[in-house]
């Protein structure tokens, strides 16, 4: 039996969403991973054999990096500060739930992973050398204890 057709998905661009505030305009974003631990569970069955049985453990939190060009919309600075990720004051209590989303051609979403439970754990402006034409970059590392694709 011949395996189906299909077309893989194309990310034409990349957006992150908190609490209804979308930055749009991605360049990057890596670090996307959902991991746990496995349990190794050594035991004698009832006849004597050595067994082996693997069992799943505590899931793993990540960290996800986004990286963007800075623009005139205050970029991801000001969508930390209207977002309030990460502020108690905010109604977030601890943390909060983020997406990353991919967007094909057109502006249609296809895809969406939400990091539960995430925090900023950092914000760097890339440093520019006078002189130099390169475009101004912001990375914000953010930190998430679970990871749903959807």
């Amino acid at each position: 039996m011949a395996l189906p057709d299909s077309d893989g998905v194309v990310g034409d661009s990349l957006g992150l969403e908190c609490d209804g505030v979308v930055v749009a305009q991605l360049a990057e974003v890596s670090g996307l991973s959902s991991d746990q631990d496995v349990i190794e569970l050594k035991q004698n069955t009832a006849d004597g054999k050595y067994v082996v049985t693997k069992l799943p453990g505590r899931p793993k939190a990540g960290e996800v990096t986004i990286t963007r060009r800075v623009t005139g919309d205050g970029g991801l600075e000001g969508w930390l500060t209207d977002s309030g990720l990460g502020r108690r004051d905010a109604g977030f209590g601890r943390a909060a739930s983020v997406a990353v989303l991919v967007y094909a051609d057109g502006g249609v979403p296809v895809r969406r992973y939400t990091l539960v439970r995430a925090l900023p754990k950092s914000l760097e402006t890339v440093v520019l050398t006078s002189g130099d034409s390169s475009i101004l970059v912001e990375k914000l590392v953010i930190t998430y204890e679970d990871m749903e694709a959807g």
